[in-house]
């Protein structure tokens, strides 16, 4: 199978908007010279951060089998896909696919979180929701992964904040043991949600814990709509071990809806992914002194996932 080589998207997309934008102002070679060369200065900037990248496996379109779109991913130059827990994924055939292609599994994403909300009413539901932590922290650690992506409650008409603050936290306090045994971080993350909205209590609930396995796992995108994502990583500093990577336009919020505003293109939007890197490269973020980002956006074939990576590398200054 023929696979769009990743750096070829960003080559004849990226550089024809450079050139479009370049002739639209009227500007000539030189012109066009100065904004290469700021062009591969940010190029140099997100080599010296170091950040890999992934994306979350239900984005892979393409491949019958799991080994397949391992290497797919491997073939386009991502450098791992987060997995989800619990599933009906084959752990064998996980790790053959991870031997076979050099694929790495940063991360998995707790698949249970909305269904099985540790912040419910009912005790059954909740201690669902803790077991489905507890698969997903020993699948993380058999498949090399530092962190499962948790949402830790969720808030509405039915439990209220308080409640949904005080149960959740006796669930995972219950599992931290497990994690730290295990040595994957618990990594709460930022969703709409209606809880932990603000990023100091966000940082006050990750510290209650008194676990370094205890973290948050920081989608930029999601903060857009309600605030500035450099102001959450200046208050959450180290706390933040991963983040995710989508976009979000305010125009298409005010004009569209609220939930049109992520019918946006990574880059096109208004995280203002400037302000946001300089911040991320003012604390010390990560696990273990290795930064990853992970796209979370609608995924599709070759084509498409070679786009998204040449967007993400193009925001994170590659």
């Amino acid at each position: 199978m023929s696979v769009i080589n990743r750096r070829e998207v960003l080559g004849l997309g990226l550089g024809a908007l450079a050139l479009g934008g370049a002739a639209a102002a009227g500007q000539d070679g030189p012109g066009a010279l100065g904004g290469l060369a700021a062009r591969l200065a940010a190029e140099n900037r997100g080599r010296l951060r170091g950040i890999k990248r992934s994306c979350k496996i239900g984005m892979v379109g393409v491949g019958e089998t799991i080994g397949e779109k391992f290497q797919i991913l491997r073939d386009l130059g991502y450098d791992g896909v987060e997995l989800d827990s619990p599933s009906d994924l084959d752990r064998d055939q996980v790790l053959a696919a991870i031997e076979a292609t050099g694929l790495r599994v940063p991360g998995v994403v707790d698949s249970v979180h909305w269904t099985k909300t540790l912040g419910d009413a009912d005790r059954a539901v909740r201690a669902a929701g803790r077991k489905g932590l507890e698969t997903a922290l020993h699948d993380a650690k058999a498949f090399g992964a530092s962190t499962v992506l948790l949402v830790p409650a969720v808030v509405n008409a039915q439990i209220r904040y308080d409640q949904a603050y005080e149960r959740s936290v006796a669930e995972i306090e219950r599992v931290v043991p497990l994690a730290k045994e295990l040595g994957v971080t618990i990594a709460f993350e930022n969703v709409w949600n209606n809880f932990l909205l603000s990023p100091l209590e966000a940082a006050r609930y990750v510290d209650g814990f008194e676990s370094r396995h205890v973290g948050w796992y920081l989608d930029l995108g999601n903060l857009v709509r309600s605030a500035w994502p450099d102001h959450w990583v200046h208050a959450l500093g180290a706390r933040i071990k991963k983040i995710d990577i989508k976009d979000y336009s305010r125009a298409k919020q005010n004009s569209e809806g609220i939930w049109a505003g992520f019918d946006c293109a990574i880059g096109a939007g208004d995280v203002g992914w400037e302000t946001t890197m300089a911040a991320l490269d003012s604390v010390e973020w990560g696990i273990g002194g290795e930064h990853w980002a992970s796209a979370e956006v609608g995924g599709g074939d070759a084509a498409r996932l070679a786009e998204i990576l040449a967007r993400m590398d193009d925001v994170l200054g590659r």
